[in-house]
């Protein structure tokens, strides 16, 4: 009964430090950009978009196609980066182990 006991307490303290990655990944940024710098993307650690910010000339060029894959890309690499870091983090918490449904 002690080792079920042992297991149920990792098991909540391992939940309390998810519970506090997330809220800590909210708050830490990426950011990524395309085009050379012309669509630059923020994203949180949670992959929620902060800001776009596109540059003047290529509105102006008015080619939508290329803006739209731009942003797409732009928006896709930083939540790539946001995916890893919290794998990252995730990792040193649960001692490497993928837990399915954890985040």
């Amino acid at each position: 009964m002690k080792g079920m006991n042992d297991l149920m307490r990792q098991a909540q303290v391992m939940q309390r430090k998810m519970s506090e990655l997330q809220e800590d990944l909210k708050k830490r940024e990426v950011e990524s950009s395309a085009g050379g710098g012309m669509v630059n993307v923020k994203v949180n650690g949670s992959s929620e978009v902060l800001s776009i910010v596109i540059d003047p000339a290529v509105i102006e060029s008015g080619d939508a196609e290329m803006i739209q894959d731009l942003v797409m890309s732009a928006v896709n690499d930083a939540n790539k980066k946001a995916k890893a870091m919290m794998e990252s983090e995730m990792s040193q918490i649960t001692g490497g182990m993928n837990i399915p449904g954890m985040m």
